[in-house]
């Protein structure tokens, strides 16, 4: 089992979100609010006459847990979706996930048995 973290344009959801649940049946995922930046570098602003560095960018942390066989298809669904070839993008991070456990059901979920 892999853990997919996924930083992206907040735009961009709707088409993870159609990967994710209509093409791969990954029926849960956690989407948060973020700020951050990397290769973009923010940009400059001016209000009444003060100019001021927005380096700190909103995109969304989007986080789903995949069986290891769904996650190379995933990843590039998601980049030929989500690419438009400029900085900022986002990036995908995957990570193995041992194993999880419901907790109404004390059900061990993603382990090798």
């Amino acid at each position: 089992m892999k853990k997919i973290t996924m930083f992206i344009r907040p735009e961009k959801l709707e088409y993870v979100k159609k990967i994710l649940i209509d093409k791969y049946q990954c029926g849960g995922m956690t989407v948060s609010n973020v700020m951050g930046c990397g290769n973009q570098k923010g940009y400059n602003e001016e209000f009444k006459n003060i100019r001021t560095n927005v380096n700190l960018l909103p995109k969304l942390k989007v986080e789903v847990y995949s069986l290891d066989e769904k996650v190379e298809g995933i990843i590039d669904e998601v980049c030929e979706s989500l690419s438009t070839g400029m900085a900022g993008d986002g990036k995908i991070y995957v990570s193995d996930v041992s194993y999880g456990v419901r907790i109404r059901t004390k059900e061990r979920v993603g382990e090798d048995s």
